[in-house]
């Protein structure tokens, strides 16, 4: 929906346009989307400029730096130039920087007297991206490889995301450090938050699991209230405390050690894992001690509705990635619909067939109302079948809920432990956690350390207590808080740009609306003359013949012929700045009137429009670069006491102004340099650009691709020179 509303704003025509205003929305697993995907603005891009071999380069240095990882930041260590790395890595705000050491290196490696002249700010960028390749992005975490393509993966439902690239070159940078293909760099052509798309709409709603603790977030930036709704059925799950370990290994043997106690019983687990990486970790552990079971990850995501839907059956071990919108409800003893739809599909029976054997679409066909039976009497059979296997599995204790971790967000953790004691189901749940998990080792504090180093405890012996559980949540909201100021942060600065976005926008939809651009052209000519004898009388009075010479210069040949306009010697110091602008708009408008004639009027509309639309679009792109240039680089300005948006406000407008006189001038610049081509131009263009194509740079002969009409080489020259072929446009054909 995102991605439709930028290119509606990107359309030529009115008829390209395919959605019909923003009046209601309602979106499902509206936390997920609103606050989760809210980090990342939706951005729609071009082709860029060719990848350069920088990428390639600043890797070949990274790979041979030192990097040091400071796990709390201090500045003091942050400031030490005698530190022994390269670059310094901050896990808590993803970020690695240059030590005075790697600075160094840097410049030896390119050669350079000093790398922080303006000059070198391009290199400078591709090092601080290939740093950040090394030091803060992790395969199988943050991205994995796939068919030699490095491919995100989104950290809250641990799918693979298609099509997404990280955007600023670090995409090229973890391609160079991994070694697959560089692809080119792309050019922003469009772009809004979430928080602004779904602002657009009047109406906004959505339901979720799992909102109450992002209560603050909805309120502040959407004004949605959350209203509680009652369970079906009584909740009669039984949430442990966490069980806290010194160390991973500690863990992940706890781990393994309950996954073998309920499958012993009988009892289905899911073990939930924050990444592929302790996904696949804990899949070798328990291959090791012979637990048969199914592993779930963005690497095998097509079959995450069969595992799911029978995560539930008697005896079942299912590890998997992110639990969030997976979709597929687990029913203990298994899915009966999914195993009917099973034997559709071993029967023969294509994915269609199956939709409309599920549905419940009036039809007389046939072979559809025979899939109908055919699935009603396998989701009997069944149904009776899982009935008795379903009691086994209730009798052990349901479904079994493993954390391994405990995720950034509480939500997450909420949408795993929902998994289980559904309608009201019996289940069970518990998250093992280790102080060496990355939540406990950055934002845990002291205080879980300075209990575990007081009980002296060994690695296979746990803490479980309420004053532990309470300072783990603590640290999880003090993640869930800086993720918030930095969703706020984004909006602020965003909404300087919504504004300018909406203006932009609504000018276009008037245009595309099929409005009368003609006064607008009109206008935009009158401006562009009168700021061009402005700035010839520059505050004076009266022009002298230096200046007025210089001013005729700029506006004829395009305003208008030459000699269109004349004034002697004798007069000119007598013209004041209305004479002269009266005599050149005057002009101006009566040369735009023959080239109407010329054109024909309806002709003229269209090329006004399109015109008009192509150069909008074209300064609006380049001034979304120039806007993130801006917004890179304003934060420095709170050293100076300033606050950062106010003067990215500031600067943004003037920006602003400036982008909307440009728009005009090249408009009007366009439309008076625009001609007609005649017939035999548009042959010898053609015929020109046939030879360049099947002629190689240096004279040889390309392979040619058979024409409908064929040139032989004494014939004339369709470009009309006269000439044979051979002689003109066929020369080395």
């Amino acid at each position: 929906m995102g991605f439709d509303y930028l290119r509606d704003n990107m359309a030529i025509y009115a008829n390209e346009q395919v959605q019909r205003g923003h009046a209601f929305a309602i979106v499902d697993e509206v936390d997920s989307i609103l606050i989760d995907e809210a980090r990342t603005p939706l951005i729609i891009s071009g082709m860029g400029d060719k990848s350069t071999e920088l990428y390639d380069m600043a890797e070949m240095l990274a790979a041979r730096l030192v990097k040091y990882v400071v796990p709390e930041v201090n500045e003091k260590e942050e400031e030490d130039v005698d530190i022994d790395a390269d670059y310094v890595v901050d896990e808590k705000a993803k970020t690695a920087t240059l030590t005075a050491r790697g600075i160094k290196k840097a410049e030896e490696f390119f050669h350079l007297d000093n790398l922080s002249d303006p000059e070198n700010a391009t290199i400078s960028h591709h090092i601080n991206q290939a740093i950040k390749a090394h030091g803060t992005m992790k395969r199988d975490v943050d991205y994995v490889i796939k068919d030699g393509e490095i491919i995100i993966v989104d950290e809250f439902t641990g799918r693979l995301m298609f099509g997404r690239r990280y955007s600023e070159g670090l995409h090229q940078a973890i391609e160079a450090k991994e070694h697959v293909n560089v692809q080119r760099e792309s050019k922003t052509l469009a772009t809004i938050t979430f928080q602004n798309y779904f602002r657009l709409y009047g109406k906004l709603s959505g339901m979720t699991g799992t909102a109450r603790t992002e209560e603050e977030e909805f309120a502040t930036i959407y004004s949605l209230d959350i209203v509680d709704i009652p369970t079906n059925q009584p909740v009669i799950r039984i949430d442990n405390e966490d069980s806290v370990y010194k160390t991973e290994n500690g863990k992940y043997r706890a781990v393994v050690n309950q996954v073998k106690a309920c499958h012993e019983k009988g009892q289905p687990v899911l073990v939930g894992t924050v990444s592929i990486e302790k996904n696949e970790l804990l899949s070798k552990l328990l291959t090791k001690e012979g637990i048969k079971h199914n592993i779930l990850n963005a690497k095998n995501h097509e079959r995450e509705a069969e595992i799911i839907a029978q995560a539930g059956k008697l005896g079942a071990v299912t590890v998997a990635t992110n639990m969030a919108g997976r979709g597929t409800d687990i029913m203990l003893g298994g899915n009966a619909e999914y195993m009917a739809k099973n034997d559709l599909r071993k029967a023969g029976m294509t994915d269609e067939m199956i939709a409309e054997a599920t549905g419940y679409a009036e039809t007389e066909d046939q072979e559809i109302l025979d899939a109908r039976a055919l699935f009603a009497e396998k989701l009997a059979q069944h149904k009776k079948e899982i009935a008795g296997e379903a009691d086994q599995v209730c009798t052990a204790g349901g479904l079994f809920i493993i954390g391994t971790e405990r995720h950034d967000s509480r939500r997450i953790d909420n949408q795993l432990r929902g998994r289980s004691g559904r309608q009201g189901d019996p289940g069970e749940t518990r998250f093992y956690i280790s102080l060496e998990d990355d939540l406990m080792r950055l934002f845990g504090g002291d205080r879980v350390t300075n209990i575990m180093e007081k009980m002296n405890l060994d690695e296979d012996t746990p803490i479980e207590n309420k004053m532990l559980t309470r300072s783990i949540e603590q640290a999880q909201t003090t993640v869930e808080s800086r993720n918030f100021q930095a969703r706020k942060s984004v909006i602020e600065y965003d909404d300087v740009m919504n504004k300018q976005r909406e203006i932009i926008y609504d000018q276009r939809k008037k245009v595309l609306d099929g409005m009368d651009v003609k006064d607008i052209i009109m206008n935009m000519m009158n401006t562009a003359i009168s700021n061009h004898v402005s700035h010839a009388f520059a505050g004076a009075a009266h022009l002298d013949v230096t200046a007025y010479r210089d001013m005729m210069r700029g506006v004829e040949g395009l305003y208008f012929p030459k000699y269109t306009v004349k004034f002697s010697e004798e007069e000119i110091p007598t013209l004041s700045v209305e004479a002269v602008t009266d005599a050149l708009t005057e002009a101006a408008a009566a040369y735009y009137e023959k080239k109407e004639q010329e054109f024909t009027s309806p002709m003229m509309r269209e090329v006004e429009r399109v015109v008009l639309l192509r150069v909008v679009d074209e300064y609006w792109m380049d001034h979304i670069d120039a806007m993130a240039d801006l917004r890179q680089g304003i934060r420095l300005r709170a050293y100076a006491q300033v606050d950062p948006v106010i003067a990215y406000k500031k600067e943004s407008l003037e920006m602003f102004d400036e982008m909307i006189a440009a728009i005009q001038e090249e408009t009007v610049r366009r439309l008076y340099s625009v001609r007609i081509k005649k017939d035999e131009e548009v042959q010898r263009q053609r015929v020109a650009t046939a030879t360049s194509e099947n002629v190689g740079g240096d004279g040889t002969v390309k392979k040619q691709p058979r024409r409908v009409q064929k040139i032989g080489r004494n014939d004339p020259c369709p470009c009309g020179s006269g000439k044979k072929y051979k002689q003109c446009c066929g020369r080395n054909a």
